[in-house]
């Protein structure tokens, strides 16, 4: 019978030892690439569930909407000589144009919050910003807040004058 080659000799050398050891580190290509296709995966997964909430910037342009749109209708009562009542809905987080039926939504995670007239041209209200044919109002604000800092418009009773005021600094 034959006998048995015997196993080759380990290598001895420094560099033989190196290039051993450097056979087995490391990551290869498709270990890395596996690796970052299932991190995107979840990613795609855990991203759109996060929540969202309302940015700053758009918070000011909730605020911006509003005022043009009571600006919109105390216009339209000046024009048509006739009363115009812009409704306000906390409960529904609404606010309805009076003279064109245009309704702003506001999301839940905006704190909404109007002080409105109880009583407007002898009636009971407390729902609504009235416009009168001569600019006159019955004055009202609207306050739009998101993690303590947003913005009021403000109604002016007398003038009719609609304005913003960032509310962090009232």
């Amino acid at each position: 019978m034959g006998r048995k080659a015997a196993p080759a000799p380990l290598p001895t050398s420094r560099a033989g030892r190196a290039d051993a050891a450097s056979c087995e580190a490391g990551f290869t290509l498709i270990e890395v690439v596996c690796a970052l296709a299932i991190i995107a995966i979840l990613a795609a997964i855990v991203v759109p569930a996060l929540p969202r909430g309302t940015s700053r910037v758009r918070l000011e342009s909730y605020a911006v909407e509003t005022a043009a749109m009571l600006r919109a209708d105390r216009n339209a009562a000046i024009r048509g000589r006739a009363q115009v009542a812009t409704l306000v809905d906390p409960m529904a987080r609404s606010i309805r144009s009076g003279a064109t039926g245009r309704v702003i939504r506001l999301p839940d995670d905006v704190t909404f919050d109007a002080a409105l007239a109880a009583r407007c041209n002898q009636r009971v209200d407390g729902t609504t910003i009235r416009f009168f044919a001569s600019g006159m109002s019955c004055g009202g604000v609207i306050a739009l807040t998101r993690s303590g800092s947003g913005y009021e418009v403000r109604v002016n009773w007398l003038t009719g004058g609609i304005e913003i005021v960032p509310r962090d600094q009232i």
